[in-house]
């Protein structure tokens, strides 16, 4: 199964399982990952599933869509050029160590 480096804003790292079709989102809230909100459940309708996508990684996801880019806008913490909502990534084999950073906070 390809695992997710969830990093923490203070650099503590935990490292799961995370089937392959799930989102990150959804990976981190049924491993017990702290540093995610994730108040509409997944729908791309909030900003608190925010993470920073280690530069490594970013040409390996899909772009950035419309819906994404502007709920991006509403993020309580720095918008960064890798930040991504985690709910619009979707793990696959492809992706399997890939690292990500939770931001100072969520809302």
């Amino acid at each position: 199964m390809p695992k997710v480096i969830y990093r923490q804003h203070d650099g503590s790292e935990e490292t799961v399982d995370v089937r392959a079709g799930t989102s990150l989102m959804l990976g981190a809230l049924t491993n017990g990952v702290e540093g995610i909100e994730a108040e509409c459940g997944g729908s791309c309708m909030c900003a608190t599933c925010h993470v920073y996508v280690d530069e490594a990684w970013l040409d390996k996801l899909p772009k950035v869509q419309v819906l994404e880019d502007e709920m991006l806008d509403d993020t309580a913490a720095e918008r960064k050029p890798n930040s991504r909502l985690s709910c619009q990534i979707e793990m696959s084999d492809a992706l399997d160590g890939i690292v990500v950073e939770m931001p100072e906070t969520q809302i």
